[in-house]
């Protein structure tokens, strides 16, 4: 009977079928009857019994019936006096039960006797196993017993062995370990998880929570010990466990969600991107198991938002932080005020936004990201667990703003809140080094705004305590080498000690040996060592610091990704190259227009492509052409020169560009271009106007949708030149491309930079010229606001003196132009001689502050003097591009003959018709146009110059979104139509250019107001020139204006310059 009973518990063991059971504890009490009192094997007997009835008052949850076990294992144990050899095991099985029924039913004396029992027992052999240290385990880490379950106890058998812990016990004794820092507790329970897995197979479902539990353990362990062999032990089990749970099963998200967590935790060690991307794959299966409406959706809407930050600071890809703060909104939202998690997801939000800011520069990202963080800190009292770190966090942002806006509250409060926080994490503390790195750091921020040498010193003891704190082998020990470094350089800079500087070198040599290739934070620590090494060049003059600081800041620039904040290592190349006339500096010019150009593309609003553009120099691309002349490689210049400017309608006119030719390079190019074209089709819409209520999480969706168009299309793009023939496609274009924009007469670039101003002469065959000229940029920019307070001048009839004003004005204005004549346009003529005949066409393509010079009105004024306007007609044009692009519209039309008067037929727009919607549909429909209305330029915001109808203004920014591509001529008849932007000259945002970059082919537009009479006078003289013989060709209109204007003597000066002619 007893072996029966024996083999079937055993078979219970691995099925878990509870007739097993029954039938075992029949068997034992068949043989427990048949046993008498008197004999020996009573003990043994009353002993299988207790055990099988103990496990069965486990699985049935009958607690109550506890009692009969123990009094089975008191009887068996009185039977076994001192000596006995099986009486400790029986100790050990009554002491299991008795800390069993006070878990469950709270009798402390049960835990008392268990407790002498147990001390008993650990006098003796048995003491060392493992059943006998997991006793005494849960007595020593438990102030709540807690029971022993179905499978604590086996049947006793000769070998003395019992069950193992049953996963729910098993999981209370892992949450206690988790809760208390007990090494021994620890691998106790480590143990007892891995002796419970030997007792249940892949079929049975208690399985995959002891994987579950074990896995945590061991990353938890991993965590306290540094052992990697934990983590990997950790996925493997966690992977094991999610295969236990396929899709469908309840407990899959989980296990989902854990694995997740492991594998990140594992590539912040390590960095394999692999493990993040899988983290992420799951963490978003299990937030599609838990659908909205779900009562714990937030949980994986958080995890999968950190997942997505990691991966950001990892690669730098801006899709993955505006889906996380989506992501952290939808969270928060799901906890409201009350919910135990809302602090922790304010917090969340908060960092994200603030990083965002970090990479757009938007405030209100910054000051949500405060407010929220503020409400997080109220929410996590003096005591709070987490106090600490959102003290830090807060003050993080607050330093944040106090660099955007130098608000001194800022910068104080922050530094305070960095002291709470450091007093909260005292000597011993895991996270003090982090604290006085950033106390330090802020100090440092506040030496810099007032210049307190304190803060200085006390800041460098401060990252010194935190370098001690985190030696080789620290995850942040590069951070804490890089920033005592820096304060080490500074520190220098105050003092001149060079036992600083060396230090700060050596400092940054081994944080960069520390960010090996793929290392996120690699070209923070190559842009900070090649500043070191430039100022002991600049100290000490040994010429291998200067090679390896540009060294250091190219390989810098090559590592960063598309949205990272680069100019500032671009300008630090620039500068040492410019400085030192280093071999690198045209490359640096280069890579700098490179990322301006990626940098703006990634915004849909050609206005917030606008400000993007001001964060970087305004003059990189003359400064760039004016490098490249000094190395005596103009065609390089005119190159540079064509890649830095007008960048906006650059990137427009992108998503506007032909692509048949490719129809006839097979199915695939084909497809290719068709992709191309429904790409560029959407991005070339107007972006939404977001009404004001409109929630930003609809906004941030919007601006992420067009980021990833923006990837997809670049992809296509890579695609696209790879076919034959399509390698150069959308390409900076190459002087010998660029010379076919002079093919009807020579364009005359005018470079005004800091170095010296010069004139490039671009033929349409042969060599350009370069021409110096006598000018410099100061004078230019004298010469520019005295011709433009000149013009500003009022002369109007009412002005009872105005003979005498009109006279000092036109004399002034006269002085300026002869100035013009000299110093910049004389030169260039002298020039031209070799070059094109007099009377032919020229093309002016001015930079910088000419761009605001009436270069076609230029000459000496007096009698038998010499003007521009004698020798040669002007046109202008923003771009070679531009002019090429006008060109190649241009010769797919014929000239076109006007109908026997009186029979021509036009469509007029009168005041009382002209709104903005009927003026929108004119331009569109109808391809030569004439505006004869008010305009006005926008210095602010130049894409909202605009000609005034009389609802709503017609902006350049409604005219930069219509197609223009079959139009021939403009005459703007309107004031300030061709006057730029002075922050952003090169940019060339006016009403003219915007009509030419739009499509039209040739434009008239004027410098500056224009008065009526003007107007009237002009306008007849022009189209009598322009379409008297019956024809039409936008080609002549330059020819016309400009005998037009030669015909009117009588006008003012200042009235007979102001139109100017762009395009073909």
């Amino acid at each position: 009977m007893t072996d029966a009973g024996h083999c079937i518990l055993a078979r219970y063991k691995k099925t878990q079928d509870h007739v097993d059971l029954d039938r075992a504890i029949k068997h034992f009490e068949r043989a427990s009857d048949l046993c008498s009192v008197d004999h020996p094997y009573r003990p043994a007997t009353l002993s299988n019994l207790a055990t099988a009835k103990f496990v069965s008052c486990q699985v049935n949850g009958t607690y109550l019936d506890l009692d009969i076990p123990i009094s089975l294992f008191q009887d068996a144990l009185d039977m076994r006096p001192t000596g006995h050899p099986d009486r400790p095991l029986t100790q050990l099985h009554l002491a299991l039960a008795l800390l069993s029924r006070c878990a469950k039913r709270g009798f402390q004396a049960d835990a008392d006797v268990a407790k002498e029992l147990l001390n008993e027992v650990c006098d003796v052999s048995l003491a060392d196993s493992h059943l006998s240290r997991a006793a005494l385990l849960a007595i020593e880490t438990s102030a709540l017993v807690r029971s022993t379950d179905a499978n604590t106890l086996r049947a006793e058998v000769p070998i003395a062995s019992m069950l193992p812990w049953s996963p729910n016990e098993l999981a209370d004794r892992a949450e206690l370990c988790l809760h208390i820092d007990d090494p021994h507790a620890m691998d106790e329970a480590i143990s007892l998880h891995y002796d419970a897995l030997g007792y249940y197979s892949t079929a049975n479902d208690w399985r995959g929570q002891l994987l579950c539990n074990l896995s945590i353990m061991l990353v938890t362990r991993f965590e306290r010990r540094g052992n990697s062999q934990d983590l990997n032990e950790a996925i493997a089990l966690q992977r094991e466990a999610l295969a236990l749970r396929p899709i469908g099963h309840t407990a899959r998200s989980g296990s989902s969600n854990n694995l997740a967590i492991q594998l990140s935790t594992r590539f912040q060690h390590r960095g394999n991107d692999q493990d993040l991307d899988q983290a992420i794959v799951l963490n978003r299966e299990a937030l599609a198991l838990h659908p909205v409406g779900h009562a714990d959706r937030s949980i994986p809407l958080n995890n999968l938002a950190i997942q997505l930050f990691a991966r950001l600071e990892h690669r730098g890809n801006d899709q993955d932080l505006d889906e996380g703060i989506m992501l952290h909104r939808e969270a928060l939202a799901l906890r409201p005020v009350g919910h135990t998690d809302r602090s922790s997801s304010l917090n969340n939000l908060a960092t994200q936004l603030s990083t965002r800011f970090q990479h757009r520069g938007n405030d209100q990202d910054l000051d949500e990201a405060i407010a929220l963080q503020r409400e997080a800190l109220a929410l996590t009292p003096v005591g709070h667990a987490y106090r600490s770190k959102l003290l830090n966090n807060l003050a993080t942002q607050l330093s944040t703003r106090f660099q955007h806006r130098d608000n001194d509250q800022d910068l104080d409060e922050g530094i305070m809140l960095h002291r709470e926080a450091l007093a909260l994490r005292p000597v011993g503390h895991t996270d003090r080094s982090s604290s006085l790195n950033n106390l330090a750091n802020q100090l440092f921020a506040r030496l810099e705004h007032r210049g307190n040498d304190q803060d200085l010193d006390e800041g460098i003891m401060l990252h010194r305590e935190a370098l001690a704190l985190r030696p080789v082998g620290h995850t942040d020990r590069s951070s804490s080498l890089n920033n005592l470094a820096n304060q080490l350089s500074t520190r220098f800079q105050h003092r001149g000690n060079d036992q600083d500087l060396d230090e700060g070198i050596m400092l940054h040599k081994e944080a960069l040996a520390l960010r090996p290739v793929g290392h996120t934070h690699r070209y923070i620590s190559l842009n900070n060592l090649a500043t070191q090494l430039s100022t002991r060049f600049q100290h000490r003059g040994n010429d291998q610091d200067l090679q390896e600081s540009l060294e250091n800041l190219r390989c810098a620039l090559t590592l960063l990704t598309q949205h990272d904040p680069r100019q500032i290592i671009v300008r630090h190349w620039v500068r040492h190259a410019d400085q030192h006339s280093h071999g690198t500096e045209l490359e640096a010019y280069a890579t700098t227009m490179q990322l301006l150009d990626a940098f703006m593309s990634a915004t849909a609003s050609v206005s917030s492509r606008h400000h993007i553009m001001k964060e970087f120099p305004s003059t990189l691309a003359v400064n760039a052409a004016s490098c490249a002349l000094r190395r005596g490689d103009v065609c390089r210049a005119v190159e540079l020169l064509e890649q830095g400017r007008t960048l906006i309608w650059t990137q427009m006119a992108r998503f506007r560009m032909p692509l048949d030719s490719l129809q006839d390079r097979g199915a695939h190019a084909e497809a290719l271009m068709k992709k191309f074209r429904d790409l560029s089709s959407v991005l070339d819409q107007p972006p939404s106007n977001h009404l004001e209520g409109t929630s930003r999480v609809n906004v941030e969706a919007g601006a992420t949708k067009y980021r990833c168009l923006v990837e997809e299309w670049n992809t296509v793009l890579k695609d696209i030149r790879k076919i034959e023939d399509f390698d150069r496609f959308l390409l900076a274009p190459l002087f010998s491309g660029l010379q076919d924009a002079a093919r009807d007469g020579p364009i005359i670039l005018l470079i005004a930079s800091k170095s010296s101003c010069n004139a490039i002469i671009v033929p349409h065959k042969g060599h350009p010229v370069s021409v110096e000229l006598a000018i410099d940029v100061e004078r230019l920019m004298r010469l520019v606001n005295a011709l433009q307070l000149t013009v500003a001048k009022d002369s109007s009839p009412q002005n009872s003196q105005r003979e005498t004003k009109l006279a000092e004005k036109q004399a002034k204005l006269v002085e300026a132009l002869r100035q013009l004549w000299v110093e910049v346009v004389h030169p260039v003529v002298k020039n031209l001689a070799g070059v094109t005949k007099p009377g032919s066409r020229i093309w002016w393509c001015p930079t910088s502050f000419f761009n605001f010079l009436p270069l076609h009105a230029a000459g000496e004024y007096r009698p038998k003097g010499t003007n521009l306007s004698q020798l040669y007609i002007s046109s202008y044009t923003p771009s070679l591009t531009a002019l090429i692009k006008a060109r190649k519209h241009r010769d797919r039309a014929l000239p076109v003959l006007l109908p026997p008067s009186p029979t021509v037929c036009f469509t007029k727009l009168t005041s009382s018709q002209s709104t903005k919607s009927a003026a929108l549909r004119i331009l569109r429909d109808n391809h030569w146009i004439h505006f004869s209305c008010h305009g006005t330029q926008n210095f602010v915001e130049p894409f909202k110059s605009a000609f005034l109808m009389r609802d709503e203004p017609l902006q350049l920014l409604d005219i930069s979104h219509t197609d223009l591509s079959r139009h021939e001529f403009a005459f703007l008849s309107a004031c300030q139509t061709a006057v730029g932007d002075f922050e952003s000259p090169d940019e060339a945002i006016h009403l003219a250019a915007g009509l030419q970059f739009s499509g039209v082919k040739s434009v008239i537009g004027t410098f500056w107001n224009v008065n009526d009479s003007t107007v009237q006078h002009l306008v007849e003289a022009f189209y009598k020139e322009f379409c008297g013989d019956g024809k039409m060709n936008s080609k002549r209109a330059a020819r016309a204006l400009h005998k037009a204007v030669q015909s009117l003597k009588d006008l003012p000066l200042d009235q007979r310059i102001v139109f100017m002619h762009i395009g073909v």
